[in-house]
């Protein structure tokens, strides 16, 4: 925060301002940048209808519906699913919202930082890096929790929900599942210096989360080695989560492992997130 009056020091020389050093409370520096990020999506949200609402609700079609009517097999082999529209549409809004996380957090933020550097022009008011931080993911937040909750409203007349309140408390999972992959694609790009490195966590790290957490089979189809190492992985323990609450198949313990996972993934990368901007900004 800068103020107008001018101090002098001990030689007599005069610097024109005074610095207060109190910074505004976490809720307030976002609620600062509520109107830019406002303006900010009406003026691109027009973008982002085919690839937030209108593919994936292809991708449920094509998949799902036509090809899944290919598919005969038992509920036991699907997790309980009675159907494989059933089956694959729960990780398939699981793994949109980590899509629509990074994506979020890949190119506005490297714009923001190299090309119209609008978070430069930010920190010339009170706002400090991690209040430019936790706007930006609130923001994303917001994009993941109307994307998956379309998703969800679609894909409701289907019949492919166990019950009325799975769908909320999944919604809600979902976008935990985002949040746990745009604080660290957030770190990652206020870090790097070049956008080309965006296609090192596209092509080996979505792309292979995508196909290989349990979205389209069970994991135990890869193999006992390979099933681990998708346990491993923030997207499985989304989707399990998310599908679990679908199909009202709960196991209690499974989801509170699936939900600190989350949830520590999430936290770690929001203060890895603040930390990186705020040394990137300072360079």
């Amino acid at each position: 925060m800068v103020s107008t009056r001018s101090t002098t020091d001990g030689q007599g020389s005069t610097d024109g301002v005074v610095r207060d050093d109190r910074r505004l409370s976490t809720w307030r520096g976002i609620v600062r940048q509520y109107d830019y990020w406002w303006t900010v999506y009406k003026r691109t949200w027009k973008g982002s209808v085919v690839t937030s609402f209108a593919s994936p609700l292809f991708y449920v079609l094509a998949m799902g519906v036509l090809l899944g009517g290919f598919v005969h097999v038992s509920p036991s082999r699907l997790e309980g699913a009675t159907s494989y529209l059933a089956f694959i549409v729960p990780g398939l809004i699981a793994a949109q919202a980590m899509q629509t996380a990074m994506f979020e957090t890949t190119y506005p933020v490297m714009g923001a930082l190299k090309w119209h550097k609008s978070f430069y022009a930010q920190l010339a008011s009170p706002l400090e890096a991690r209040d430019l931080a936790n706007a930006m993911l609130v923001f994303t937040l917001c994009r993941i929790g109307a994307t998956c909750g379309v998703y969800f409203l679609v894909m409701a007349p289907f019949g492919v929900f166990a019950s009325w309140w799975g769908p909320v408390l999944a919604w809600l999972a979902t976008m935990l599942v985002g949040m746990a992959f745009a604080t660290w694609t957030f770190a990652f790009s206020a870090h790097i210096r070049s956008e080309a490195s965006f296609g090192l966590i596209f092509r080996l790290g979505l792309i292979p989360l995508f196909l290989f957490s349990g979205s389209f089979f069970p994991i135990t189809n890869l193999g006992p080695v390979l099933e681990w190492v998708a346990r491993l992985t923030p997207l499985w323990h989304g989707v399990n989560l998310t599908r679990m609450l679908c199909l009202d198949h709960v196991d209690g313990s499974t989801a509170l492992v699936n939900s600190v996972v989350l949830l520590a993934v999430m936290g770690s990368g929001w203060w890895v997130a603040a930390r990186s901007l705020a040394r990137r900004v300072a360079t």
